[in-house]
């Protein structure tokens, strides 16, 4: 049997534990990847972020120049006053605009400038430094005025910011527009950064970031930073870009609340917690399992047993009714002493033949809960009386040390007198059957608080402490060599546990291997209200 449950829990291990094992470090090894694959997504959903505030201020930078450019071809052709009056007009429109300046070429020795507050149209006491910037800033970015032109050359007008600072620390955007004339212009627009991210690409910021987000624009080197956020350190940003038209200043994006990493490092712990409690619910049900199977195959072993210990138990006395029975019938007993020897053994036989199937037939019933029980109000000591002067001079005869104390003034209580009987004979012939060498079986009734109690105590085997537990199941018998060399059903302390439960009472055992087992069966006695 042992075998064939090794076999089975082998088997289980193999078909569910060796999968979900095999699940588990599969998962964990892919998890690095799969937090890869999102930190990756959580990535590209930041770029396009960043990306859309940077589309949006070139948009605007975009429709600055086109309102310049169509500033300058009005200009042409209006007096100076009028002239004056337009100007004005745009920077009051475009915020954060500071100036503007149209240059022939690189080398143009006159440049036309205007300047928010400070200049009117071609006349400021500053013209030669000014004048002198810009020629030097077109001479230094003689290149991006290069790729200018040709991008012009191809029909496509684009605006290129120029790391050049012009009164104030003002940032310089550069276009070519072509004049009514049809002659290429250089063109540069001069913006505030500072005043162009408070004013014009704030409110985009806030509405991108909404409550997700925390959006930051900033210029370390002069201590510039704008946050969607009130008190957000730039430093804590996840992901970074230049501003296109602010090339020194720098736009941020972070996750309200958690980084990428801790989402990433949340995720790992969750899959991990997971897949513990899946592989935990897996290992508890191959114990179940195990211990349901292993359950099985035992009760099928011990029915085995039952069967054959059964068998044995019916042959035996069978024989002999037979053996005796074929001898008085051929008249081979000689004597009137020995007839009544023989007629002795018959009747003992078949009485321990009646005893056998009268215990598998109340077994039965009782399991089925067909079993009636006749309560009525008794004395405990008269019905172990009678126990025991039926079993007195038997167990004498053989050898037996037999005993009844009972106790005094013990109070009524409501019993099946032949129920208690049937319980209390099972507990002798057990003490009988595996007392081998210590031959002594004594009988005590007593009082234990709110219990009626007999006890039947033996000095035979005992029971080891692990084996306890089992007894009182059906079939089970004790697993010793003792045991299985003495026959016997495995139904008697069962059959005394069904009747301990049918009178609402329970059964305490005491044992000890080698010092003998006691049998307390109690009963509750009648509560009489005053």
């Amino acid at each position: 049997m042992n075998k064939t449950v090794k076999k089975i829990g082998l088997i289980l291990i193999a078909i569910i534990i060796l999968p979900a094992a095999f699940f588990t470090i599969n998962e964990l090894t892919s998890l690095s990847e799969n937090e890869k694959v999102i930190e990756k997504i959580y990535s590209d959903q930041l770029e396009a972020i960043l990306f859309s505030v940077n589309q949006y201020s070139e948009d605007v930078a975009s429709s600055w120049a086109i309102k310049i450019d169509d500033l300058l071809d009005e200009l042409a052709k209006v007096d100076e006053i009028q002239s004056g009056r337009m100007v004005d007009s745009l920077f009051n429109d475009l915020p954060s605009l500071q100036g503007f300046f149209v240059a022939d070429s690189i080398l143009d020795e006159k440049i036309d400038f205007f300047l928010f507050g400070e200049l009117e149209y071609n006349k400021n006491a500053d013209y030669d430094t000014l004048n002198t910037a810009i020629k030097n800033l077109l001479k230094e970015n003689s290149q991006v005025v290069t790729r200018l032109f040709t991008y012009k050359r191809a029909g496509y007008r684009k605006i290129e910011p120029v790391n050049y600072e012009i009164k104030n620390q003002n940032s310089v955007l550069m276009f070519i527009d072509a004049t009514p004339s049809g002659t290429n212009k250089i063109t540069g627009i001069l913006i505030n950064p500072n005043e162009f991210i408070y004013r014009i690409l704030s409110p985009k910021i806030q509405e991108i970031a909404e409550m997700e987000f925390v959006i930051s624009v900033f210029n370390r080197d002069r201590n510039f930073q704008y946050n969607s956020t009130k008190d957000y350190d730039s430093t804590k940003v996840q992901q970074e870009r230049p501003l296109w038209i602010f090339p020194n200043y720098k736009v941020g994006i972070s996750l309200v609340g958690s980084t990428i990493e801790d989402l990433v490092k949340d995720r790992v712990v969750s899959n991990i917690i997971l897949i513990s409690l899946l592989t935990l619910i897996l290992i508890a049900g191959v114990y179940i399992v195990y211990r349901n199977v292993k359950r099985e195959v035992e009760i099928a072993q011990i029915k085995s047993d039952f069967i054959s210990n059964v068998s044995h138990e019916l042959r035996t006395p069978l024989s002999l009714i037979s053996m005796f029975a074929e001898t008085l019938e051929m008249g081979r007993a000689k004597t009137e002493e020995k007839k009544r020897e023989y007629y002795s053994i018959i009747s003992r036989e078949a009485n321990r033949l009646g005893r056998i199937v009268n215990t598998i037939l109340n077994f039965s019933k009782m399991e089925a809960g067909k079993r009636k029980y006749h309560f009525e109000e008794n004395d405990l000591n008269i019905v172990i009386a009678k126990v025991f002067e039926n079993y007195s001079f038997h167990l004498k005869n053989i050898g037996f040390d037999f005993n009844y104390y009972p106790s005094e003034n013990l109070p009524s209580i409501n019993i099946d007198e032949e129920a208690v009987s049937e319980a209390v004979i099972n507990l002798i012939d057990n003490a009988v059957k595996y007392s081998p060498d210590k031959k002594q079986i004594e009988i005590k009734t007593g009082i234990d608080n709110t219990f009626a109690y007999v006890d039947v105590m033996d000095k035979g085997i005992g029971i080891s402490h692990e084996d306890q537990r089992n007894v009182f199941d059906k079939f089970f018998r004790v697993s010793s060599a003792l045991v299985h060399d003495t026959k016997g059903t495995g139904l008697g302390l069962s059959i005394v546990k069904y009747v301990m439960d049918a009178h609402g009472g329970k059964v305490r055992l005491r044992s000890k291997v080698g010092a003998g087992s006691s049998f307390k069966l109690m009963f509750p006695v009648i509560n009489r209200k005053n």
